[in-house]
């Protein structure tokens, strides 16, 4: 097939979406990308790229097609909006030019904002192509969820774009299945849904690591509760930091934090004011290629969200990765992604925004000691294996794609 892919994000920037589309690419197909300049999560484009381009760029036999975006910032709401908005409008006016030749589908990957829909829905009417796509987070739900938006009036704004677009989609897939039922009620039809979830890239596996890995001079000596991902509202740090400082007196415990975010900055002023600088470690983001070596050094690895229905229904997309490398899951989180660690028997799971809870997780894993805690990984990789395994799921979206160029031609 030859497939146009449209994602505000893409290589460098570290997303689930390059590796699906490296792996289209490496089973025959013709893969175009059409993307932003990269500015994620650090706010300023990267290096090697400004406004002016570069426009066209090859990735392991992916052709990327780049429209300019006015990037995150400091990732205040205005800029983000600004953000999201000049992708939109871009990808809206130029994609059209840019995507030039025959394509069979469009897939759209869509992690926030929806907005992305207005620039597929153009293509889609242009070129004559059906539409797939990719939902990784609810709107409005989300923007309410985070606080994000708070008017009512922008809210059902945003739900009835939301409405049109789902409308306008050939196929909808969800990463979880406590979407459907939603993007039904917002305007999908049932039947054009179907549940895909994510996976880990293959490089997410058990690993050992060597005894003088530069990694292990980065972390403290004791137990480590390893938190990996997006410092932001949806994670709930003041949970994190609470249950830290509950047990503040357990010398033994280290939390630690690989990633970055619009909240990184208060969390590391919350450390300072809270005296916690001796058991809260932040270590700033690191290269997708190593966090797997990180998270090998997790004693206990960490999945929060907020307490709000929207994120009941979400699994996280770090609990993939976390499955996928054998260690055990702390989840203080409500809904879906608690009951996928439940269900694997990979973990423990407490109340979202529980600090006490949490706190108490921490305790009961380090009481369990090395072998229990093994037993735990082992059960989260074999159930990582059954449901999440990478290969299976990126032939469900094949499947999915050739379904909606199937009853696209016998429409026409």
């Amino acid at each position: 097939m030859r497939i146009l892919i449209l994602t505000q994000y893409f290589w460098p920037e570290a997303f689930r979406i390059n590796d699906l589309a490296v792996a289209l690419a490496g089973r025959g197909h013709a893969i175009t990308v059409l993307t932003g300049l990269p500015n994620y999560p650090g706010g300023s484009l990267f290096p090697g790229y400004s406004l002016l381009g570069p426009s066209e760029e090859q990735h392991e036999g992916v052709r990327v097609l780049r429209v300019p975006l006015v990037p995150r910032g400091l990732r205040r709401s205005w800029q983000l909006a600004i953000n999201y908005i000049s992708f939109t409008v871009s990808a809206s006016l130029l994609g059209p030019l840019r995507c030039r030749g025959p394509f069979d589908v469009l897939f759209v990957y869509e992690p926030s904002p929806i907005l992305i829909g207005i620039p597929a829905l153009v293509l889609r009417r242009l070129k004559g192509l059906p539409l797939v796509l990719w939902v990784q987070d609810l709107w409005p739900e989300s923007l309410r969820a985070t606080g994000a938006v708070t008017s009512p009036l922008l809210l059902r704004a945003v739900a009835r774009l939301v409405r049109y677009i789902y409308r306008g989609c050939d196929r909808v897939l969800v990463q979880s299945r406590g979407f459907v039922d939603r993007v039904v009620a917002v305007g999908a039809e049932r039947e054009r849904v179907s549940y895909l979830p994510n996976w880990a890239e293959s490089l997410y596996a058990p690993l050992e690591l060597e005894p003088d890995a530069p990694e292990r001079s980065e972390v403290p000596d004791g137990f480590r509760v390893l938190f990996a991902g997006n410092i932001g509202a949806a994670q709930s740090f003041e949970t994190i930091l609470d249950a830290a400082q509950l047990l503040r007196h357990h010398a033994e415990v280290h939390w630690v934090i690989v990633g970055d975010g619009h909240r990184k900055a208060w969390v590391e002023e919350q450390v300072r004011e809270r005296g916690l600088g001796s058991s809260v470690h932040l270590l700033g983001p690191r290269p997708v290629g190593s966090m797997p070596r990180y998270l090998a050094l997790g004693d206990a690895l960490l999945v929060t969200l907020r307490r709000d229905p929207v994120f009941e229904l979400t699994i996280p997309t770090k609990l993939q990765s976390y499955l996928a490398c054998g260690r055990p899951v702390l989840a203080a989180l409500d809904g879906e992604g608690a009951r996928v660690v439940e269900e694997a028997g990979a973990g423990l799971t407490c109340p979202a925004e529980d600090p006490r809870a949490l706190a108490a997780g921490v305790l009961r894993l380090l009481e369990m000691g090395t072998a229990g805690r093994c037993q735990l990984g082992e059960r989260g990789r074999a159930y990582f294996a059954a449901h999440f395994e990478r290969e299976h799921l990126i032939t469900r979206v094949e499947e999915e794609l050739r379904r909606a160029v199937t009853e696209a031609r016998c429409a026409s």
